[in-house]
């Protein structure tokens, strides 16, 4: 392969122009609530006011004769099977402890009955007509609390179970446990010059996708149930309904249009079995769209998670040991939990080398907001940690924090016992870096924030002080041995192609990226390909949109079924030119000998194979699952203005570099960086949810502070290339580890700024004011 593998690329690694941008600039119905018919019914659901309580009546006859009511759904009148909601591989490594409706609630915003009506008006004064009546129980809102001796159980219920063997024990509020340990952690530390013990606090967070969680249902003519849902997986979702109705998977019809955002919000099946139900009962479409307030409350967020980082350094900067002890707030119910902590460790302690690791993370129940898969996934919790220790590893032997990391960051050829040791719900899969640019993403990041000015916090006075942060980071792509996609791809008589493909946009442009795939392996253009993708019935099967797995994971899928196609295709056209297959070559949509004087198009070969000769369709398809996750690596740097009077922190600029291999489509890469940078610095700046007796008390956008375009500082983000030969055509991921940045790099440009260290976030001015008094006594 020649040093640059990406030159002769004509149609990846290129910023060809989203192929549903037309559409969606244009406005047309692309949306779930674009697609709701006028007669559909209205779902509104009655919300739990308590955290945790034991529903002792409930009465919904009146509710139920109240003007435009067609359907009211409580515990009394629905299947109880029990299931999760967490959108992952079967058997799912979470527990099944979710049922449709229960006798218990267990988190302010659980369901208690929906109701279903002519118009929402009229739903919303049948629920004020049901009449409930609660035991109250103790609440559990901390982990401190749910691992307490007498801890009230938040999870009585017999039926729950986790289908894969991880240790369970509701009766200790305990979702799960895992753990590994690499070389001597303890002979590490005393091995060391310099030893740290630090633990550091990290908060909820909503996603805040402009589309909430909306889902319609109908009954079509056959019987089934055909439910067009704003999901990320549905081919999950149709496998969880199922279980939740207690119905064969044939009857269930899952289908995703376009999607007003995710982020991980809707990997979880939250609204798919109660608009079914609905349409089952009524025989009449149902429609239900959260509130804002309800996405907030009900919907899925950010684990917190509290995490104990020690670790022991020698005065060369040879790191001795490291040791992450994770505890998971995984709230009222323990979807994703298991999966959450384990990547704090597996996408984390890799990053630098070490020979005595020790990593232990438990998942606990409480009575608060439910936590789900979110960008990042516990990577963005555990490189607070990480990170912010790494600078005071530094700082502690007088190294330069930007020398320091890029001593000790794994490289190009290395290897971690973790990468075997931590998978997601079982052991890892052993692998060694086949692509690193992270030393240039380093230098690059450097250069762009003027890193070679950067002073000590000791010498700056005044009340405005600048400073710069850096973080480096890794992520994954893909799930080794558990996630699947696959892809179809067929021709047509004028030489264009029909795409089917599992996988699932979210706003991405992954459908724009797999067609650039194909059309790359099959020699054609990117415009020639028409892409149907997330339908159960038509498209094949793929696990959906998570784990940064769609361009490594079902690229590759589809790379494979354009390969299939293409085999057809020179079989076909070396039959109509009369020569050897293996004289023949795809070039330009056309088939052609190696000189090019003889040749055929795609569609002069499509009408051949369909109407002339030795008739067949042409038709390719693939699968893939991964033996690898290689990471995309990245190094974040900021340069903030403090003010020390205030705490007020502003930002003057931020760098995001990254490596994610071949970068399939520039454009859409970049503005993934961008936007995934952005999510992390609203996140690490202004995002926190308020309570009071576990309810959430700032459910909206005027109390819940996102950075808009408005609040955006200037950002640079920079792709540096290299080439990951697993990938299709040198591709990892790069979706998620934008996010990762924000939170550690300001916690280092404080502490150059102030000498001021943070713990938690998000570092509102109160907060950093108060570390800054600190240093100042």
């Amino acid at each position: 392969m020649s040093d640059n593998p990406t030159a002769n690329f004509k149609q990846v690694h290129h910023s060809v122009t989203k192929i549903d941008a037309k559409q969606l600039a244009l406005g047309k119905d692309s949306y779930v609530g674009d697609l709701a018919p006028r007669e559909a019914l209205i779902v509104k659901m009655l919300w739990s006011p308590h955290p945790h309580a034991r529903i002792t009546s409930i009465n919904v006859s009146k509710a139920e004769k109240m003007p435009g009511v067609k359907a009211v759904l409580w515990h009394g009148n629905v299947p109880r099977n029990i299931h999760c909601t967490a959108g992952q591989g079967y058997p799912e490594p979470s527990p099944y402890d979710t049922f449709i409706f229960d006798t218990k609630v267990r988190h302010v915003g659980d369901r208690v009955a929906a109701v279903a009506a002519e118009t929402a008006e009229q739903a919303e004064a049948a629920l004020k007509k049901i009449t409930v009546k609660y035991e109250l129980l103790e609440p559990v809102f901390t982990i401190d609390e749910a691992m307490a001796e007498d801890a009230p159980i938040i999870h009585d219920e017999p039926e729950a179970y986790v289908p894969i063997p991880i240790p369970y024990d509701p009766k200790k509020n305990l979702v799960a446990m895992v753990g590994c340990e690499a070389g001597d952690f303890d002979q590490g530390m005393q091995d060391a010059d310099f030893t740290f013990d630090d633990t550091y606090e990290t908060p909820y967070a909503q996603h805040c996708p402009i589309e909430p969680y909306t889902s319609l249902a109908h009954v079509d003519s056959a019987g089934r149930i055909v439910i067009t849902t704003s999901t990320q997986v549905p081919f999950h979702c149709r496998r969880i309904v199922a279980q939740a109705l207690g119905l064969p998977v044939q009857k269930i019809r899952v289908i995703k249009p376009r999607i007003g955002g995710g982020f991980g919000s809707k990997q979880e099946i939250l609204l798919e079995d109660i608009v079914a139900l609905v349409a089952l009962r009524t025989g009449r479409p149902a429609f239900w769209q959260f509130t804002r307030e309800e996405n907030f409350i009900t919907g899925r967020t950010r684990h917190p998670i509290r995490v104990r980082l020690r670790a022991g350094i020698k005065k060369d900067g040879t790191i001795t040991a490291i040791g992450m002890d994770c505890w998971n707030n995984t709230g009222a119910y323990g979807g994703h939990g298991l999966t959450v902590v384990s990547c704090c460790g597996s996408k984390v302690l890799p990053l630098y080398r070490c020979d005595n690791i020790h990593f232990d993370g438990k998942v606990l129940y409480t009575n608060l907001p439910v936590g789900g898969a979110y960008r990042g996934f516990g990577a963005t919790q555990a490189f607070f940690a990480m990170e912010s220790t790494i600078d005071k590893m530094a700082d502690a032997i007088g190294m330069d924090p930007l020398e320091f990391r890029r001593q000790n960051h794994i490289q190009s050829g290395d290897s971690s016992p973790i990468f075997a040791a931590l998978g997601e719900g079982k052991e890892g899969t052993p692998m060694t870096i086949d692509s690193c640019a992270l030393d240039d993403c380093i230098a690059k990041g450097a250069e762009a924030i003027g890193w070679d000015k950067r002073t000590d916090w000791r010498d700056k006075t005044g009340r405005y002080r600048r400073g710069i942060g850096m973080a480096c980071l890794m992520q994954g792509s893909s799930i080794p041995h558990i996630d699947m996609g696959g892809a179809s791809i067929k021709i047509n008589e004028d030489g264009s192609f029909n795409l089917l493909v599992g996988a699932t946009d979210l706003g991405t442009g992954s459908d724009t990226v797999l067609a650039q795939i194909a059309a790359e392996e099959l020699a054609t253009t990117t415009d020639k390909m028409i892409v149907y993708s997330s339908d159960t019935d038509m498209t094949p099967f793929d696990v959906g949109a998570y784990a940064s797995s769609t361009t490594y994971l079902s690229g590759e899928a589809s790379r494979k079924a354009a390969a299939d196609a293409k085999r057809q295709i020179l079989k076909t056209g070396a039959e109509i030119l009369g020569l050897p297959v293996d004289q023949v070559q795809c070039v330009a949509s056309h088939v052609q000998n190696t000189d090019g004087s003889q040749k055929v198009s795609y569609g002069d070969i499509a009408c051949y194979a369909l109407y002339s000769k030795n008739q067949y369709q042409i038709i390719g398809t693939g699968s893939h699952f991964t033996e690898k996750s290689p990471p995309p690596f990245a190094a974040h740097y900021a340069e903030i203005e403090v003010d020390t009077w205030t705490g007020l922190i502003r930002v003057l600029q931020y760098v995001s570099t990254i490596d994610c291999g071949t970068a399939i489509n520039p454009a859409l890469c970049e503005g993934q960086t961008e936007g995934g940078t952005l999510n992390g610095i609203s996140y690490a700046l202004t995002e926190q949810y308020l309570f009071t007796n576990g309810r959430m008390t700032n459910p909206s956008f005027a109390e819940y502070h996102i950075f808009s375009m408005r609040d955006k500082p200037p950002i640079k983000a920079i792709l540096v290339p290299s080439y990951e030969h697993s990938g299709p055509f040198g591709a990892k991921s790069v979706s998620e580890i934008c996010i990762n940045g924000p939170a550690p790099v300001f916690a280092n440009a404080i502490y150059n700024a102030t000498g001021a260290r943070l713990y938690e976030f998000p570092f509102m001015p109160e907060k950093v004011l108060k570390a800054i008094q600190a240093v100042k006594a």
